[in-house]
């Protein structure tokens, strides 16, 4: 993943000179100017000279201000591009509607991904979520739009072998009334990817302010959720879709249940065998 200016911005802002921190607050509350104004007219406008927002560039790891200009023009292409674009482009591409041509490049593109995000991944801070997860008095989960689906899949796996993991304002209950009460001895697991979801924006922050341990899993270093979140996760989620892939993201939640499950103590273990149990005087599964 091609480090982003914000992220950039935030490893080396302190060692920044205070002309090169302005330019640098100016161009991160006006990200299109650069994109499309000559740097003439922005510092004319600004009052920063053209010098200060080149050498910003160069300290901030860039070639020069052409770098951090077409990095600019990127973000705006991509936000511009939603679904709808990418709904068309996948359509107007011949080889997608060839027999196996989207299941090749998707699967491709799953790959991809997969080996990206082992190859990047903290193991550290994966080993101290697990952690701080098995030891939380309560674990609330949340996920809305297209995550939905993946945070409801982390809670079904999850309540197999724990009794104090739940959903977030499920079945019409509010989200406030899951977040109060919760403090440093919780944990909060959040996922949410672009367009981001307001509620779930605001719920990290919350979190945060109590004191709980928030977990964040995103697929961009522009969600900003993350400068409220304890643990970070980054997974690509890049595909000939016209939609963000969730493999990695699926990946991920597995990987977390069952890394829990491999530390846990009998009580879990038999919480799992009782579950199992119990879904079959139900007759919730089909029991051959």
């Amino acid at each position: 993943m091609t480090p982003k200016f914000e992220a950039r911005l935030t490893e080396r802002y302190s060692d920044l000179s205070g002309a090169l921190r302005a330019a640098a607050d100016h161009l991160a509350r006006n990200p299109v100017e650069l994109a499309t104004r000559t740097l003439r007219s922005i510092a004319r406008e600004s009052g920063i000279s053209p010098a200060a927002f080149s050498r910003l560039a160069r300290a901030l790891g860039y070639e020069g201000i052409e770098a951090l200009r077409d990095e600019m023009r990127g973000r705006i292409e991509q936000r511009a591009n939603g679904f709808a674009g990418r709904a068309e482009r996948l359509h107007n591409d011949p080889k997608n509607r060839e027999a196996g041509g989207f299941l090749e490049a998707h699967f491709a593109a799953c790959q991809g991904n997969l080996r990206s995000f082992i190859d990047t991944v903290d193991r550290g801070e994966l080993e101290r979520a697990v952690e701080r997860l098995g030891a939380a008095r309560k674990v609330l989960l949340l996920g809305s739009l297209g995550s939905t689906g993946v945070v409801e899949y982390l809670s079904y796996m999850a309540n197999f072998c724990a009794d104090n993991w739940a959903l977030a304002s499920r079945s019409g209950a509010s989200l406030g009334s899951g977040l109060v009460g919760l403090g440093p001895e919780d944990a909060l697991i959040i996922v949410t990817k672009p367009p981001f979801s307001d509620r779930a924006i605001r719920a990290t922050r919350l979190a945060r302010d109590q004191g709980v341990y928030v977990v964040l899993i995103t697929d961009t270093l522009e969600c900003p959720a993350l400068k409220y979140a304890s643990a970070r996760f980054i997974v690509p989620t890049g595909s000939q879709h016209f939609y963000s892939s969730y493999v990695t993201t699926v990946f991920l939640v597995e990987c977390l249940i069952g890394m829990l499950v491999s530390r846990s103590g009998p009580a879990a273990r038999g919480r799992i065998a009782e579950v199992e149990a119990a879904n079959r005087v139900l007759a919730e599964v089909w029991d051959l």
